[in-house]
This record gives C-alpha cells, sequence and structure tokens, in this order.
C-alpha cells in the first residue's frame, strides 16, 4: 500500500499553494476541487489542477484529486477534464460525500470509460472513498467493497458533525458535555470497513492549523486504533502526522528482530519450533503477524534499523 501517513490538502485554483506542496514532505497530495474551490472558481481549477499534475515535480508523493460529490452540477466534468488531462500523472481520485456503493460504482464506470478512450491503462487510477454523513456511515461495508480500484476509505469529521447534528464548533474535538470519546464508533466503523476489505483507513482534517499539540492528540486517537494516516491542512502538520502515524524507533527494531527471530526458530537450523523466546518475550505465529503491520509502517516511512538479530547459543 502506498504509504498515506499525512495526505496534504491543496486548494486546486491556487498555483501558489500548488507549486508550495511540491516542497513538502506529505506522503499524498490531494489537489482539491471541492470544498477549497468557490463555484465561480472552479471550472478554472480544473485546468489548473491538470497543469500542476502535468508539469509539477510530485517525486514521492501520491497524486489525488478530489472532485465534487455526485449531487453537484460539476463532478462528471472535473473527472472527464482532469482524468482526460492528466491521467498517466494522476494515482487516485477522491469521491467525497460518499453515500452509498452506487455512487462509487458511477465513478468507477467513468474512469473505465475515460481510460478506455484516451488508451490509458485500465484500472490503474484507484478511489479514495470520504465518508461524511450518517447514512455514508450506514453503508460503509458495501462502499468499500463496490470497486477494485478503491483504495482508502476517509473520514470527514465536519461535514459529519453537522448531519448528525454534534453539539460542538471545533472540527474533530470532543462535543462539550460527553464525557467518553465521541468518535470512537465512527472512527472502529470506518476501520472495519476499511480492513475487512485490505483498505487504507485515513482520518480527516484538524481545522485549528496552529495548534500542533490539539492536532498530535487527535491524530493520536486514530493512530492508536490503527488508521494509517491523516489529512494535514497546514506544513506545520505534516512533520506531526509523520511522526504520530510512523513506528517509534524502539518499535521497529522490535518488530524487525521478532520477525528475524521466527524465522529462524521455525527455520531447521531453529529447530522448526512454532514458538520460541526472544529475550523474556514468548513469539509465535500471531507475534509474527503483529510485527509484521509494524515493520511495514517502518519501512514504507523510510526507517533504517539500529539493532540485528544474533542467534542464540545452543
Amino acid at each position: 500500500m502506498r504509504p498515506r501517513r499525512s495526505c496534504l490538502a491543496v486548494p486546486g485554483s491556487n498555483p501558489r499553494f500548488l507549486e508550495k506542496a511540491q516542497g513538502l514532505p506529505a506522503d499524498q497530495v490531494f489537489l482539491d476541487l471541492e470544498d477549497a474551490c468557490a463555484p465561480l472558481a472552479k471550472p478554472e481549477a480544473r485546468h489548473t489542477v491538470v497543469k500542476f499534475l502535468n508539469e509539477g515535480d510530485w517525486t514521492g508523493k501520491t497524486r489525488v484529486v478530489r472532485v465534487n460529490d455526485w449531487t453537484t452540477e460539476w463532478t462528471y466534468r472535473d473527472v472527464v477534464t482532469v482524468v482526460e488531462g492528466a491521467g498517466p500523472n494522476l494515482d487516485c481520485i477522491m469521491l467525497p460525500k460518499v453515500q452509498d456503493a452506487g455512487q462509487i460504482v458511477a465513478l468507477d464506470l467513468l474512469l473505465t470509460q475515460i481510460e478506455k478512450t484516451m488508451g490509458f491503462e485500465v484500472g490503474r487510477i484507484g478511489i479514495e472513498a470520504q465518508i461524511e454523513n450518517a447514512r455514508g456511515l450506514n453503508n460503509v461495508n458495501e462502499i468499500a467493497e463496490a470497486s477494485e480500484r478503491i483504495e482508502t476509505i476517509i473520514f470527514g469529521p465536519a461535514d459529519f458533525m453537522a448531519s448528525i447534528n454534534m453539539k460542538s464548533l471545533v472540527v474533530g474535538e470532543q462535543p462539550p458535555g460527553y464525557p467518553a470519546d465521541a468518535y470512537h464508533y465512527i472512527l472502529m466503523k470506518l476501520l472495519m470497513a476499511a480492513r475487512a476489505n485490505d483498505l487504507q483507513a485515513i482520518d480527516g482534517p484538524y481545522l485549528q492549523i496552529r495548534n500542533v499539540d490539539g492536532f498530535r492528540a487527535v491524530a493520536g486517537r486514530a493512530a492508536a486504533l490503527g488508521f494509517d494516516g491523516k489529512w494535514v491542512l497546514h506544513p506545520g502538520q505534516v512533520e506531526a502526522a509523520n511522526e504520530v502515524f510512523s513506528p517509534s524507533q524502539e518499535d521497529y527494531d522490535h518488530a524487525e528482530l521478532i520477525l528475524d527471530a521466527y524465522e529462524y526458530c521455525t527455520s531447521e537450523a531453529g529447530g522448526r519450533k512454532g514458538s520460541a523466546m526472544l529475550g523474556d518475550e514468548m513469539i509465535d505465529e500471531a507475534s509474527r503477524k503483529m510485527a509484521l503491520v509494524v515493520a511495514g509502517k517502518g519501512r514504507a516511512a523510510g526507517m533504517r534499523r539500529t539493532s540485528t538479530f544474533e542467534i542464540p547459543e545452543g
């Protein structure tokens, strides 16, 4: 899977921001034609996005465009203009406010027709599905299964909070008067749908862009559950997201040691054992699976080991 620890939102109508985004260490950049573009700016923004996808240097970044949702008059033209104009330089289309599987199927069909017409590789462009209301959450399992193109399930907290009448004006923060985590059910439901279909789960934005400590706290909640990354709206949030959604050096080293130790103990030289000791810790097949997750995230983040496995004596 593509690394998506930090998913940077950039207005598709702002050339200065699009230029600056290329130099930031975000794993993913999505060029936004939806909420970040005023209605009168959307037609021209499509062409600006195509220009920057084709001419910009996005090396090392997943390139995504968020189109408008299917209830608007802009969606089909967003997709046609962007994909026909910059398809080879585009990795995914993000579809906001997804409410049912049919909306994903419709986007898949449109992408397929464009790819065939233009001679592009059919199926290469992925889909990111953003869940932003109660209906979408109720249907998220069917949405996650709707197309082989889907790569991520994304939480859209601002619209979601409005759709359920949550008593808060601070996006991502807990509503006053509720003593527990008001987002736990939502995040877990999204995560289960993603994992059941081998997809990534991405948390949405934190709008207090200068409150990095607040961002870290909210991002840490999603990371602890198992989410793969979070939206960032400001350069100051990028490094925080990359750090929060990467394993610590200690955990990464430990995961790699578990993998090495388990490989050795199950080999002929290691006695073909189903379990073994790594220091004071017993490891087995379940340990290997857990270590694979942490090691995979560390490798995707470009981490390097600081310890090596030594074959136990005797």
